[in-house]
Order: C-alpha cells, then sequence, then structure tokens
C-alpha cells in the first residue's frame, strides 16, 4: 500500500474519532509537532509505528477550521475588516491584521488577539469576532503579514514564523496593541489575550507595556523573564492546562514574581485538559472548560477595561 492510500484511509477513520479515542502518545508527539520540535512527515511516520491505528489518529490532529467558526462573518452584532498600519522596529515596518468591532457608535475596550507559532489562522479570527460580539474592539494581528501572511496551511505557517527574528515579531505585536489601543473607536483601555506562542507574547507584553495595559490574560504560555515581571501592572488571567508540563513547569518561578510584585492574578487549571484546549479545531478541544475560561476571559476583561 502506497504512502498516499493509506493517508487517504487514516484520514476517513480520522474524521470519527474523538479525544477519547486517541492514543495519549499520539498528543505528545503531537504537541512535539505543533511546537517545530519534528516536521509533519516525521510527526506521522512516528504515530503509524506508536500504536495500532496511529497514523489516523495523528491525522485526527490536524485543525479542521470549518468546525472552528462560532460567530458567522455576517454577524449583524460585528463588523470585520482587514487593516494595516505602520510597525516601527517590526519585521518590515508595516502591519495587517483583522480588526473587528461591534455594531454601534463606541466607543468600545479593546483587545489584541494574538495567535499561535503558526500566523493568523481561521480560529484565531473567530476568537476576534466572539470578543467583538461581547463588545470589545478586537484586533487580531498577522505576525506573519510581512512575509506574505498566513499562508492558508498552518505547516507552512509554523515555518514562515519560525524565520522571523523574534525581537522584530514581538515589536509588531506591541505596535499592534498600541495601534488598537489608540483607535478612534477605542475607550483607552486595553486588554491582551493569545494561545500557546500568543500566551508568551501577551506575559511579554504585559510586562513591557506596564501601566499601558490594564488586563491580560494568558493560554497556556511561556511565562515572561522574571526579573520584568515587577513592571506588570495590568490585571492578569492565566490559563492553563492541567496536562502541559512544559508550561505548568514555569508556573511556580511566574507566580512568585507576581506575588513578589504585588501583582493582582488569578490562574485557572482545567483538570483533564492538554495545552490547546481552547482550539475548537482539533480533538484536543475541551468544550467545557473552554467555555468555563472564555467565560472568565470575558467577565476579566469586562471588569478591567469598561
Amino acid at each position: 500500500m502506497t504512502t498516499d492510500i493509506l493517508d487517504a484511509s487514516a484520514r476517513a477513520q480520522a474524521a470519527t474519532l474523538t479525544q477519547a479515542d486517541i492514543d495519549s502518545r499520539i498528543f505528545e508527539l503531537y504537541d512535539e509537532y505543533c511546537h517545530g520540535g519534528i516536521d509533519r512527515r516525521t510527526f506521522l511516520q512516528r504515530a503509524a509505528v506508536v500504536t495500532v491505528g496511529g497514523l489516523a489518529m495523528a491525522q485526527a490532529l490536524f485543525p479542521r477550521y470549518a468546525d472552528a467558526q462560532t460567530i458567522s462573518f455576517t454577524d449583524p452584532r460585528i463588523k470585520a475588516s482587514y487593516v494595516t498600519y505602520p510597525s516601527p522596529g517590526g519585521s518590515s515596518g508595516t502591519m495587517r491584521g483583522y480588526l473587528v468591532q461591534p455594531t454601534g457608535a463606541g466607543p468600545f475596550p479593546s483587545v489584541l488577539v494574538i495567535h499561535e507559532n503558526r500566523g493568523l489562522n481561521p480560529y484565531i479570527e473567530d476568537v476576534a469576532r466572539r470578543a467583538a460580539a461581547e463588545g470589545f474592539l478586537a484586533l487580531a494581528p498577522d505576525g506573519l503579514s510581512p512575509v506574505g501572511g498566513y499562508p492558508g496551511n498552518d505547516d507552512d505557517g509554523r515555518t514562515l514564523q519560525a524565520s522571523l527574528d523574534p525581537a522584530k515579531l514581538r515589536t509588531d505585536m506591541l505596535n499592534s496593541a498600541r495601534f488598537v489601543k489608540a483607535h478612534a473607536l477605542s475607550n483607552r483601555k486595553l486588554g491582551v489575550t493569545g494561545f500557546c506562542w500568543g500566551g508568551g507574547a501577551t506575559n511579554f507584553l504585559a510586562a513591557t507595556m506596564g501601566p499601558d495595559m490594564q488586563a491580560a490574560i494568558p493560554y497556556y504560555g511561556a511565562a515572561p523573564e522574571t526579573s520584568s515581571v515587577a513592571s506588570i501592572k495590568a490585571a492578569v488571567q492565566v490559563h492553563n492546562a492541567e496536562n502541559d508540563p512544559g508550561i505548568n513547569n514555569l508556573w511556580p518561578g511566574y507566580e512568585a514574581a507576581l506575588k513578589a510584585a504585588g501583582v493582582s492574578y488569578e490562574h485557572h487549571s482545567y483538570p483533564g485538559t492538554m495545552h490547546g484546549f481552547h482550539n475548537n479545531s482539533t480533538p484536543r478541544f475541551n468544550e467545557a472548560a473552554a467555555k468555563l475560561a472564555w467565560d472568565r476571559t470575558v467577565a476579566h476583561f469586562k471588569k478591567h477595561l469598561a
């Protein structure tokens, strides 16, 4: 049987699999793949030998973005458009993002929504629409816009993002935060949330922006440099998965630094979840945990940005 035929068969089987059907070792391999430790081909090859049906389990974990749309592009509560804006010191000096505003005259609290390590994919765009539907002026920047933008698939997106200068990419996120906060429709209060790489970027921005940010909500993101935590003035709300050692091992040090600096913070860990549990385009999604985390996110932003 050729690889193509095998993949087609595995894809057909994958469509019927749920999180409970997938071997934990496949999830571990997928986590390594998502974070750039191995490429797609290696992930599939290793998954195929881990267990019977491993290839189908691996195929099931690839995102299905059609499933991720919860707020329609035409939802009457929102208005969405792509915008460009200056980004001095960034990857190219210019950035592009997905701006979603609530209907009405405003002003609105502003929220930056930061993508994972693969650019502005449809899931993150939907999160921006979710935020706008709750009354926030939401901007989801595409860190890949200086190199052509999100390419339409996560593999190429991950490769492109890895090719960028990390400091310049963070500067692009900083300029994006400043842009949405200063927008004509903004009430000049800023919240930031992000997922995976975007969670780490959220922590970085909280430390970098100091009093210019009012609320920070990282989802399973890397902690900032301990020495920078004292600069955080935003109210921080952390969402972590129970089964995510790479991130969870960083939390005790981060928490100690938050306490020492007197930063207002909450920490939530969700039982039975793994890294990426909020992303509803793959079987790592945990519906109950994602809903609870999002409800807490909205409440936190409304409390600190109103």
